[in-house]
């Protein structure tokens, strides 16, 4: 069992590193297979196909991801902390699984109905975990109560998500600096003292 769910495991890293860097399209089995030092008929064994595999892969990520967020969005913590812990480890998670990470944005067409519909979920209870998180700072006074919490989340989420774009580790601001920033701009926006008729 042991030695399985170690091949398995090997495979999951090699596919991942092979996806990030040449597209889910432009890596074949055989690619997988010779870089993980394996005969193609180990990756049918335990995957059945490439898109079994990526359907592998994709559970793994979304279900680490999810649980912790989870787990951040039911602690006792004030609406403003859970808040801040919660972006701080979604970029955490990012920048520890940049590649792989990358793999929650492939192409719908690139993914098989399975894989798309694990993506599609994972998005959805990601969504519901930030829009939850929001609805608790309006409540608070923090800020105010968005028109719509669905837009307010994904806003939220699409400056978590583009820092797949531009991050990289040799940059010359700290991880720390740049997750604060993030935090204050979703916060507070780049206006200095907004009023409501600058919003």
């Amino acid at each position: 069992m042991g030695d399985a769910t170690e091949t398995q495991r090997k495979l999951i890293e090699v596919a991942i590193e092979l996806f990030a860097t040449n597209g889910f399209k432009g890596t074949s089995i055989r690619d997988i297979a010779r870089a993980a030092g394996m005969t193609i008929s180990s990756i049918y064994y335990y995957f059945e196909s490439k898109y079994g595999l990526l359907l592998a892969i994709l559970k793994h990520l979304s279900e680490g991801l999810e649980n912790e967020l989870n787990r951040i969005s039911q602690a006792e913590l004030g609406p403003l902390e859970r808040f801040k812990l919660l972006v701080s480890t979604h970029l955490n998670q990012i920048a520890a699984q940049k590649d792989s990470a990358k793999l929650f944005f492939l192409d719908e067409e690139e993914l098989s109905p399975a894989a798309n519909e694990i993506n599609k979920q994972f998005q959805i209870k990601i969504l519901q975990i930030y829009k939850s998180a929001l609805r608790d700072l309006a409540e608070a006074g923090y800020i105010d109560t968005p028109k719509n919490l669905t837009v307010s989340a994904f806003n939220v989420l699409g400056v978590i998500q583009w820092h797949l774009r531009w991050y990289r580790p040799e940059g010359p601001l700290p991880f720390e600096a740049i997750k604060d920033e993030a935090v204050r701009f979703m916060l507070f926006g780049l206006l200095a003292n907004p009023s409501p008729a600058d919003l």
